[in-house]
Protein backbone atom coordinates (compact mmCIF):
# COMPACT_ATOMS: atom_id res chain seq x y z
CA UNK A 1 0.00 0.00 0.00
CA UNK A 2 1.20 3.36 -0.65
CA UNK A 3 2.31 5.26 2.49
CA UNK A 4 -1.07 6.86 2.87
CA UNK A 5 -2.34 3.36 3.26
CA UNK A 6 -4.65 3.18 6.36
CA UNK A 7 -4.09 6.88 6.94
CA UNK A 8 -6.37 7.21 9.92
CA UNK A 9 -5.28 3.87 11.39
CA UNK A 10 -1.62 4.83 11.05
CA UNK A 11 -2.30 8.14 12.80
CA UNK A 12 -4.08 6.37 15.63
CA UNK A 13 -1.25 3.88 16.03
CA UNK A 14 1.34 6.67 16.12
CA UNK A 15 -0.70 8.46 18.74
CA UNK A 16 -1.10 5.29 20.78
CA UNK A 17 2.63 4.54 20.56
CA UNK A 18 3.52 8.01 21.82
CA UNK A 19 1.12 7.76 24.72
CA UNK A 20 2.39 4.30 25.64
CA UNK A 21 5.99 5.52 25.53
CA UNK A 22 5.15 8.48 27.71
CA UNK A 23 3.34 6.26 30.16
CA UNK A 24 6.29 3.90 30.43
CA UNK A 25 8.70 6.79 30.99
CA UNK A 26 6.55 8.25 33.72
CA UNK A 27 6.22 4.93 35.52
CA UNK A 28 10.04 4.73 35.74
CA UNK A 29 10.38 8.36 36.81
CA UNK A 30 8.24 9.46 39.80
CA UNK A 31 9.31 13.07 39.28
CA UNK A 32 7.98 12.99 35.75
CA UNK A 33 4.67 11.72 37.11
CA UNK A 34 4.44 14.70 39.41
CA UNK A 35 5.48 17.26 36.80
CA UNK A 36 3.49 15.80 33.89
CA UNK A 37 0.49 17.80 32.83
CA UNK A 38 -2.77 15.99 33.54
CA UNK A 39 -4.64 14.69 30.52
CA UNK A 40 -7.29 17.28 29.73
CA UNK A 41 -10.84 16.11 30.28
CA UNK A 42 -12.78 16.11 27.01
CA UNK A 43 -15.52 18.67 26.83
CA UNK A 44 -18.93 17.10 27.48
CA UNK A 45 -20.93 16.36 24.37
CA UNK A 46 -24.31 17.90 23.76
CA UNK A 47 -27.27 15.56 24.22
CA UNK A 48 -28.19 13.60 21.07
CA UNK A 49 -30.84 15.07 18.83
CA UNK A 50 -31.63 11.78 17.09
CA UNK A 51 -34.20 9.29 18.31
CA UNK A 52 -33.35 5.64 17.80
CA UNK A 53 -36.43 3.89 19.19
CA UNK A 54 -38.01 3.85 15.76
CA UNK A 55 -34.97 2.03 14.33
CA UNK A 56 -34.69 -0.85 16.77
CA UNK A 57 -36.86 -3.20 14.74
CA UNK A 58 -35.04 -2.38 11.49
CA UNK A 59 -31.66 -2.84 13.18
CA UNK A 60 -32.71 -6.23 14.52
CA UNK A 61 -33.89 -7.29 11.07
CA UNK A 62 -30.62 -6.18 9.48
CA UNK A 63 -28.48 -7.98 12.05
CA UNK A 64 -30.55 -11.14 11.81
CA UNK A 65 -30.46 -11.15 8.02
CA UNK A 66 -26.71 -10.53 7.91
CA UNK A 67 -25.95 -13.33 10.36
CA UNK A 68 -28.12 -15.85 8.53
CA UNK A 69 -26.77 -15.09 5.05
CA UNK A 70 -23.64 -16.50 3.46
CA UNK A 71 -23.74 -14.07 0.53
CA UNK A 72 -20.86 -11.90 1.77
CA UNK A 73 -18.55 -14.86 2.33
CA UNK A 74 -19.55 -16.51 -0.95
CA UNK A 75 -18.80 -13.31 -2.86
CA UNK A 76 -15.50 -12.79 -1.11
CA UNK A 77 -14.61 -16.40 -1.91
CA UNK A 78 -15.30 -15.81 -5.60
CA UNK A 79 -13.26 -12.62 -5.62
CA UNK A 80 -10.27 -14.19 -3.89
CA UNK A 81 -10.31 -17.67 -5.43
CA UNK A 82 -11.39 -16.92 -9.01
CA UNK A 83 -9.80 -13.49 -9.47
CA UNK A 84 -7.12 -13.32 -6.77
CA UNK A 85 -4.80 -10.43 -6.00
CA UNK A 86 -5.51 -7.16 -7.80
CA UNK A 87 -2.59 -4.78 -8.19
CA UNK A 88 -3.28 -1.48 -9.97
CA UNK A 89 -2.90 -1.84 -13.72
CA UNK A 90 -3.25 -5.62 -13.67
CA UNK A 91 -5.62 -7.75 -15.70
CA UNK A 92 -6.95 -9.26 -12.48
CA UNK A 93 -8.07 -5.86 -11.16
CA UNK A 94 -9.75 -5.19 -14.49
CA UNK A 95 -11.57 -8.52 -14.23
CA UNK A 96 -12.65 -7.73 -10.67
CA UNK A 97 -14.09 -4.37 -11.73
CA UNK A 98 -16.10 -5.90 -14.58
CA UNK A 99 -17.35 -8.68 -12.32
CA UNK A 100 -18.47 -6.23 -9.61
CA UNK A 101 -20.36 -4.04 -12.07
CA UNK A 102 -22.15 -7.07 -13.52
CA UNK A 103 -23.06 -8.47 -10.11
CA UNK A 104 -24.20 -5.13 -8.70
CA UNK A 105 -26.56 -4.71 -11.62
CA UNK A 106 -27.83 -8.25 -11.03
CA UNK A 107 -28.45 -7.26 -7.40
CA UNK A 108 -30.72 -4.47 -8.62
CA UNK A 109 -28.70 -1.65 -7.11
CA UNK A 110 -29.15 1.81 -8.61
CA UNK A 111 -26.85 3.81 -10.89
CA UNK A 112 -24.20 1.10 -11.12
CA UNK A 113 -21.17 2.26 -13.09
CA UNK A 114 -17.40 2.19 -13.40
CA UNK A 115 -15.90 5.68 -13.32
CA UNK A 116 -12.62 5.78 -15.24
CA UNK A 117 -9.37 6.42 -13.36
CA UNK A 118 -5.86 6.28 -14.79
CA UNK A 119 -3.58 4.45 -12.37
CA UNK A 120 0.15 3.74 -12.02
CA UNK A 121 1.23 0.35 -13.36
CA UNK A 122 4.13 -1.02 -11.36
CA UNK A 123 5.25 -4.55 -12.24
CA UNK A 124 7.26 -6.72 -9.84
CA UNK A 125 8.84 -9.17 -12.26
CA UNK A 126 11.26 -11.86 -11.10
CA UNK A 127 13.20 -11.17 -7.93
CA UNK A 128 15.54 -12.95 -5.54
CA UNK A 129 17.92 -12.43 -2.65
CA UNK A 130 20.79 -14.70 -1.74
CA UNK A 131 23.75 -14.63 0.56
CA UNK A 132 27.01 -15.24 -1.31
CA UNK A 133 29.37 -15.28 1.67
CA UNK A 134 30.43 -16.47 4.11
CA UNK A 135 28.29 -19.33 2.77
CA UNK A 136 25.64 -19.52 0.00
CA UNK A 137 22.03 -19.31 1.13
CA UNK A 138 18.73 -18.21 -0.41
CA UNK A 139 16.82 -15.63 1.62
CA UNK A 140 13.11 -14.76 1.60
CA UNK A 141 12.22 -11.33 0.22
CA UNK A 142 9.56 -9.25 -1.53
CA UNK A 143 10.35 -6.13 -3.50
CA UNK A 144 8.66 -2.98 -2.25
CA UNK A 145 6.05 -1.37 -4.45
CA UNK A 146 7.27 1.51 -6.62
CA UNK A 147 10.92 0.47 -6.23
CA UNK A 148 13.21 0.50 -9.22
CA UNK A 149 14.82 -2.75 -10.28
CA UNK A 150 18.44 -3.82 -10.22
CA UNK A 151 20.70 -4.28 -13.24
CA UNK A 152 20.04 -7.57 -15.03
CA UNK A 153 22.92 -9.26 -13.24
CA UNK A 154 21.75 -7.96 -9.88
CA UNK A 155 23.62 -6.04 -7.20
CA UNK A 156 26.25 -7.84 -5.14
CA UNK A 157 27.62 -6.06 -2.10
CA UNK A 158 28.43 -6.38 1.56
CA UNK A 159 25.48 -5.91 3.93
CA UNK A 160 25.54 -3.46 6.82
CA UNK A 161 22.77 -3.91 9.39
CA UNK A 162 21.35 -0.98 11.37
CA UNK A 163 18.57 -0.84 13.92
CA UNK A 164 17.42 2.70 13.15
CA UNK A 165 18.22 5.91 11.28
CA UNK A 166 20.40 7.15 14.13
CA UNK A 167 22.72 4.17 13.67
CA UNK A 168 22.76 4.75 9.92
CA UNK A 169 23.69 8.39 10.45
CA UNK A 170 26.54 7.42 12.77
CA UNK A 171 27.95 5.10 10.11
CA UNK A 172 27.54 7.72 7.40
CA UNK A 173 29.96 7.21 4.50
CA UNK A 174 30.91 3.77 5.82
CA UNK A 175 27.84 2.35 4.02
CA UNK A 176 28.99 3.63 0.61
CA UNK A 177 28.86 0.83 -1.96
CA UNK A 178 27.02 -1.47 0.46
CA UNK A 179 23.51 -2.82 1.00
CA UNK A 180 21.89 -1.25 4.05
CA UNK A 181 19.66 -3.62 6.03
CA UNK A 182 17.15 -1.96 8.36
CA UNK A 183 16.41 -4.30 11.26
CA UNK A 184 14.02 -1.94 13.02
CA UNK A 185 11.92 -3.70 15.68
CA UNK A 186 8.18 -3.35 15.21
CA UNK A 187 6.85 -0.60 17.49
CA UNK A 188 3.44 -0.22 15.90
CA UNK A 189 2.70 0.32 12.24
CA UNK A 190 2.81 4.10 12.27
CA UNK A 191 6.07 4.22 14.21
CA UNK A 192 7.90 1.68 12.03
CA UNK A 193 6.59 2.09 8.49
CA UNK A 194 8.93 5.03 7.86
CA UNK A 195 11.77 2.57 7.22
CA UNK A 196 9.81 1.04 4.37
CA UNK A 197 8.68 4.36 2.99
CA UNK A 198 11.86 6.44 3.30
CA UNK A 199 14.57 3.83 3.81
CA UNK A 200 15.92 3.73 0.26
CA UNK A 201 16.57 7.45 0.03
CA UNK A 202 18.01 7.66 3.54
CA UNK A 203 20.52 4.94 2.65
CA UNK A 204 21.23 6.43 -0.79
CA UNK A 205 22.20 9.71 0.90
CA UNK A 206 25.36 7.96 2.13
CA UNK A 207 26.09 6.10 -1.09
CA UNK A 208 24.42 2.73 -0.40
CA UNK A 209 23.65 0.73 -3.56
CA UNK A 210 20.48 -0.99 -2.27
CA UNK A 211 18.39 -1.35 0.89
CA UNK A 212 16.49 -4.11 2.65
CA UNK A 213 13.81 -3.54 5.26
CA UNK A 214 12.65 -5.85 8.01
CA UNK A 215 8.96 -6.54 7.36
CA UNK A 216 6.62 -4.07 9.05
CA UNK A 217 4.70 -6.42 11.29
CA UNK A 218 4.81 -7.94 14.77
CA UNK A 219 5.31 -11.60 13.83
CA UNK A 220 6.63 -13.66 10.97
CA UNK A 221 6.71 -17.25 9.80
CA UNK A 222 9.29 -16.50 7.11
CA UNK A 223 6.61 -14.34 5.47
CA UNK A 224 7.84 -11.04 4.00
CA UNK A 225 5.51 -8.01 3.97
CA UNK A 226 5.53 -5.82 0.88
CA UNK A 227 4.11 -2.29 0.62
CA UNK A 228 4.74 1.01 -1.07
CA UNK A 229 7.89 3.09 -0.82
CA UNK A 230 8.73 6.54 -2.13
CA UNK A 231 11.88 8.27 -3.35
CA UNK A 232 13.29 11.60 -2.24
CA UNK A 233 13.81 13.43 -5.55
CA UNK A 234 17.04 14.91 -4.17
CA UNK A 235 18.70 11.51 -3.69
CA UNK A 236 19.76 8.75 -6.12
CA UNK A 237 17.20 5.98 -6.63
CA UNK A 238 18.28 2.59 -5.34
CA UNK A 239 16.27 -0.66 -5.22
CA UNK A 240 14.67 -1.71 -1.96
CA UNK A 241 12.97 -4.91 -0.81
CA UNK A 242 11.38 -6.34 2.33
CA UNK A 243 12.88 -9.28 4.17
CA UNK A 244 11.36 -11.44 6.88
CA UNK A 245 11.97 -10.88 10.58
CA UNK A 246 13.90 -14.15 10.61
CA UNK A 247 16.22 -13.02 7.82
CA UNK A 248 16.70 -9.61 9.43
CA UNK A 249 17.70 -11.16 12.75
CA UNK A 250 19.97 -13.66 11.01
CA UNK A 251 21.81 -10.86 9.23
CA UNK A 252 21.94 -8.88 12.46
CA UNK A 253 23.70 -11.75 14.23
CA UNK A 254 26.20 -12.12 11.39
CA UNK A 255 26.82 -8.38 11.34
CA UNK A 256 27.37 -8.28 15.11
CA UNK A 257 29.87 -11.17 14.91
CA UNK A 258 31.81 -9.40 12.18
CA UNK A 259 31.00 -12.08 9.60
CA UNK A 260 30.50 -9.39 6.91
CA UNK A 261 27.69 -11.07 4.96
CA UNK A 262 27.76 -10.45 1.22
CA UNK A 263 24.39 -10.41 -0.55
CA UNK A 264 23.12 -10.50 -4.12
CA UNK A 265 19.81 -8.76 -4.86
CA UNK A 266 18.00 -9.15 -8.18
CA UNK A 267 14.79 -7.30 -9.00
CA UNK A 268 13.09 -6.81 -12.36
CA UNK A 269 10.70 -4.20 -10.94
CA UNK A 270 9.65 -1.40 -13.28
CA UNK A 271 6.86 1.02 -14.12
CA UNK A 272 4.83 0.66 -17.30
CA UNK A 273 2.72 3.53 -18.70
CA UNK A 274 -0.34 4.45 -16.64
CA UNK A 275 -3.22 2.03 -17.14
CA UNK A 276 -6.97 2.55 -17.30
CA UNK A 277 -8.88 1.45 -14.22
CA UNK A 278 -12.07 2.55 -12.48
CA UNK A 279 -13.86 3.25 -9.24
CA UNK A 280 -16.93 1.01 -9.01
CA UNK A 281 -20.03 2.82 -7.77
CA UNK A 282 -23.53 1.63 -6.93
CA UNK A 283 -26.35 3.19 -4.95
CA UNK A 284 -29.46 2.54 -2.95
CA UNK A 285 -31.35 5.63 -4.01
CA UNK A 286 -32.97 7.71 -1.29
CA UNK A 287 -36.74 8.18 -1.21
CA UNK A 288 -37.02 11.76 0.07
CA UNK A 289 -33.56 13.34 -0.11
CA UNK A 290 -31.81 11.39 -2.89
CA UNK A 291 -29.24 14.13 -3.43
CA UNK A 292 -27.90 13.69 0.12
CA UNK A 293 -25.35 10.89 0.37
CA UNK A 294 -24.06 8.47 2.97
CA UNK A 295 -20.95 6.92 1.41
CA UNK A 296 -19.69 3.45 2.41
CA UNK A 297 -16.52 2.13 0.85
CA UNK A 298 -13.38 0.02 0.61
CA UNK A 299 -10.58 -0.29 -1.96
CA UNK A 300 -10.70 -2.96 -4.66
CA UNK A 301 -7.02 -3.10 -5.50
CA UNK A 302 -4.54 -5.13 -3.49
CA UNK A 303 -0.90 -6.06 -3.56
CA UNK A 304 0.23 -8.72 -6.03
CA UNK A 305 0.73 -11.42 -3.39
CA UNK A 306 -1.83 -13.45 -1.48
CA UNK A 307 -5.48 -12.85 -2.34
CA UNK A 308 -6.16 -9.44 -0.82
CA UNK A 309 -8.84 -11.02 1.39
CA UNK A 310 -8.60 -8.75 4.44
CA UNK A 311 -6.86 -5.91 2.58
CA UNK A 312 -9.23 -4.96 1.21
CA UNK A 313 -11.48 -7.42 -0.56
CA UNK A 314 -13.38 -7.97 2.65
CA UNK A 315 -13.89 -4.25 3.20
CA UNK A 316 -15.34 -3.87 -0.29
CA UNK A 317 -17.68 -6.83 0.18
CA UNK A 318 -18.88 -5.39 3.50
CA UNK A 319 -19.91 -2.09 1.90
CA UNK A 320 -21.43 -3.79 -1.15
CA UNK A 321 -23.34 -6.40 0.87
CA UNK A 322 -24.66 -3.77 3.29
CA UNK A 323 -26.43 -2.01 0.42
CA UNK A 324 -27.62 -5.26 -1.20
CA UNK A 325 -28.99 -6.53 2.11
CA UNK A 326 -30.93 -3.33 2.74
CA UNK A 327 -32.49 -3.59 -0.71
CA UNK A 328 -33.42 -7.22 -0.13
CA UNK A 329 -35.09 -6.28 3.17
CA UNK A 330 -37.02 -3.44 1.53
CA UNK A 331 -35.28 -0.89 3.74
CA UNK A 332 -34.82 2.08 1.43
CA UNK A 333 -33.78 5.15 3.44
CA UNK A 334 -34.64 8.80 2.93
CA UNK A 335 -31.11 9.62 1.73
CA UNK A 336 -28.96 7.79 -0.81
CA UNK A 337 -26.47 5.18 0.31
CA UNK A 338 -23.58 5.14 -2.14
CA UNK A 339 -21.14 2.23 -2.32
CA UNK A 340 -17.67 3.06 -3.69
CA UNK A 341 -15.03 0.43 -4.41
CA UNK A 342 -11.95 2.58 -4.93
CA UNK A 343 -9.08 1.72 -7.23
CA UNK A 344 -5.35 2.26 -6.58
CA UNK A 345 -5.27 2.80 -2.84
CA UNK A 346 -2.16 0.72 -2.35
CA UNK A 347 0.38 2.55 -4.47
CA UNK A 348 -1.08 5.83 -5.58
CA UNK A 349 -4.45 6.87 -4.09
CA UNK A 350 -5.62 7.81 -7.57
CA UNK A 351 -9.11 6.43 -6.89
CA UNK A 352 -9.77 8.60 -3.87
CA UNK A 353 -8.53 11.72 -5.60
CA UNK A 354 -10.49 10.92 -8.77
CA UNK A 355 -13.69 10.48 -6.79
CA UNK A 356 -13.22 13.87 -5.15
CA UNK A 357 -12.61 15.52 -8.52
CA UNK A 358 -15.51 13.81 -10.30
CA UNK A 359 -17.99 14.54 -7.50
CA UNK A 360 -16.78 17.93 -6.34
CA UNK A 361 -20.18 19.52 -6.87
CA UNK A 362 -21.77 16.87 -4.63
CA UNK A 363 -19.27 17.09 -1.78
CA UNK A 364 -21.43 19.43 0.35
CA UNK A 365 -24.21 16.83 0.09
CA UNK A 366 -22.13 14.03 1.60
CA UNK A 367 -23.55 13.58 5.10
CA UNK A 368 -21.05 10.93 6.20
CA UNK A 369 -18.31 8.86 4.55
CA UNK A 370 -17.31 5.50 6.05
CA UNK A 371 -14.29 3.47 4.95
CA UNK A 372 -13.67 -0.19 5.75
CA UNK A 373 -9.94 -0.90 5.36
CA UNK A 374 -8.68 -2.49 8.56
CA UNK A 375 -9.61 -6.08 7.82
CA UNK A 376 -12.89 -7.87 8.46
CA UNK A 377 -12.32 -9.14 11.97
CA UNK A 378 -14.86 -8.83 14.80
CA UNK A 379 -16.32 -5.31 14.57
CA UNK A 380 -16.06 -3.00 17.57
CA UNK A 381 -17.87 0.03 16.12
CA UNK A 382 -16.60 3.05 14.25
CA UNK A 383 -13.80 5.54 14.47
CA UNK A 384 -14.99 9.11 13.91
CA UNK A 385 -12.64 11.82 12.70
CA UNK A 386 -11.58 13.98 15.62
CA UNK A 387 -12.69 17.17 13.85
CA UNK A 388 -16.31 16.01 13.65
CA UNK A 389 -18.78 18.47 15.21
CA UNK A 390 -19.66 17.50 18.80
CA UNK A 391 -23.31 17.07 17.82
CA UNK A 392 -22.39 14.57 15.13
CA UNK A 393 -20.31 12.58 17.62
CA UNK A 394 -23.13 12.64 20.15
CA UNK A 395 -25.64 11.47 17.55
CA UNK A 396 -23.42 8.67 16.24
CA UNK A 397 -22.86 7.46 19.78
CA UNK A 398 -26.61 7.30 20.17
CA UNK A 399 -27.11 5.44 16.89
CA UNK A 400 -24.34 3.00 17.81
CA UNK A 401 -26.46 1.81 20.72
CA UNK A 402 -28.43 -0.12 18.12
CA UNK A 403 -25.32 -2.31 17.75
CA UNK A 404 -24.71 -2.97 21.45
CA UNK A 405 -26.15 -6.46 21.16
CA UNK A 406 -23.28 -7.52 18.92
CA UNK A 407 -20.64 -5.51 20.76
CA UNK A 408 -20.10 -3.03 17.93
CA UNK A 409 -21.31 0.11 19.66
CA UNK A 410 -18.02 1.95 20.12
CA UNK A 411 -17.32 5.35 18.60
CA UNK A 412 -13.56 5.86 18.81
CA UNK A 413 -11.85 9.22 19.19
CA UNK A 414 -10.48 9.28 15.65
CA UNK A 415 -11.14 7.63 12.32
CA UNK A 416 -11.40 8.06 8.60
CA UNK A 417 -9.38 6.48 5.83
CA UNK A 418 -6.95 7.01 2.98
CA UNK A 419 -9.51 6.87 0.16
CA UNK A 420 -12.05 9.14 1.82
CA UNK A 421 -9.22 11.43 2.89
CA UNK A 422 -9.54 13.70 -0.17
CA UNK A 423 -13.22 14.45 0.50
CA UNK A 424 -12.62 14.68 4.25
CA UNK A 425 -10.15 17.47 3.50
CA UNK A 426 -13.02 19.20 1.69
CA UNK A 427 -15.15 19.09 4.83
CA UNK A 428 -16.94 15.73 4.68
CA UNK A 429 -17.24 13.98 8.04
CA UNK A 430 -15.26 10.74 7.83
CA UNK A 431 -15.40 7.51 9.80
CA UNK A 432 -13.87 4.04 9.71
CA UNK A 433 -15.30 0.63 10.45
CA UNK A 434 -13.28 -0.37 13.52
CA UNK A 435 -12.47 -4.02 14.13
CA UNK A 436 -10.39 -6.09 16.50
CA UNK A 437 -7.11 -5.65 14.67
CA UNK A 438 -4.91 -7.74 16.97
CA UNK A 439 -3.76 -9.94 14.08
CA UNK A 440 -4.23 -7.67 11.08
CA UNK A 441 -0.56 -6.79 10.71
CA UNK A 442 0.45 -10.44 11.06
CA UNK A 443 -0.62 -11.01 7.44
CA UNK A 444 -0.73 -7.44 6.13
CA UNK A 445 0.65 -7.21 2.55
CA UNK A 446 1.85 -10.81 2.61
CA UNK A 447 1.16 -13.97 0.62
CA UNK A 448 -0.78 -15.09 3.72
CA UNK A 449 -3.63 -12.59 3.22
CA UNK A 450 -5.94 -15.31 1.96
CA UNK A 451 -9.58 -16.29 2.42
CA UNK A 452 -8.89 -18.91 5.08
CA UNK A 453 -7.91 -16.05 7.43
CA UNK A 454 -11.45 -14.64 7.21
CA UNK A 455 -14.00 -15.85 9.76
CA UNK A 456 -17.43 -16.01 8.03
CA UNK A 457 -19.28 -14.94 11.17
CA UNK A 458 -16.99 -11.97 11.80
CA UNK A 459 -17.44 -10.93 8.17
CA UNK A 460 -21.22 -11.12 8.61
CA UNK A 461 -21.00 -9.04 11.80
CA UNK A 462 -19.06 -6.40 9.85
CA UNK A 463 -21.84 -6.33 7.25
CA UNK A 464 -24.46 -5.94 9.97
CA UNK A 465 -22.52 -3.13 11.65
CA UNK A 466 -22.03 -1.20 8.43
CA UNK A 467 -25.61 -1.70 7.27
CA UNK A 468 -27.22 -0.60 10.55
CA UNK A 469 -25.13 2.56 10.78
CA UNK A 470 -25.48 3.48 7.10
CA UNK A 471 -29.22 2.87 7.03
CA UNK A 472 -29.96 4.77 10.22
CA UNK A 473 -27.89 7.81 9.30
CA UNK A 474 -29.34 7.83 5.80
CA UNK A 475 -32.93 7.56 7.08
CA UNK A 476 -32.88 10.11 9.89
CA UNK A 477 -35.71 12.63 9.55
CA UNK A 478 -33.46 15.27 11.12
CA UNK A 479 -29.92 16.30 10.08
CA UNK A 480 -27.06 14.28 11.58
CA UNK A 481 -25.42 17.49 12.75
CA UNK A 482 -28.56 18.62 14.54
CA UNK A 483 -30.95 21.42 13.76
Amino acid sequence: MRFLKLFALVFTLIFTTVLTSQGQTQSRNPTAQVLASPTPTPAPLPPPTVRIDGYRVAAARIIGAALTSDRAYTRLAYLTDHIGHRLSGSKSLERAIKWAVTEMKRDGLDNVRAEKVMVPHWVRGEESLEMLAPEPRKLQMLGLGNSIGTPADGISAEAVVVRDYAELDRLGEQVRGKIVVYNAPYKGYGATVMYRHQGASRAARYGAVAALVRSIGPVSLQTPHTGAMAYDPNQPKIPIAAITIEVAEFLQRMNDRGDRPRLKLKMEAKFLPDAESANVIAELKGTEKPDEIVLISGHFDSWDVGQGAHDDGGGCIVAWEAARLLKELGLRPRRTIRVVLYTNEENGLRGGNAYRDAHRAEIPKHILAIESDSGVYRPEGFGLVDTAPPQVRSNLQEIAKLLSGIGADGIAADGGGADIGPIMREGVVGASLDVDGAHYFDIHHTPADTLDKVDPRELALCVATMAVMAYTVADLPEPLAGN
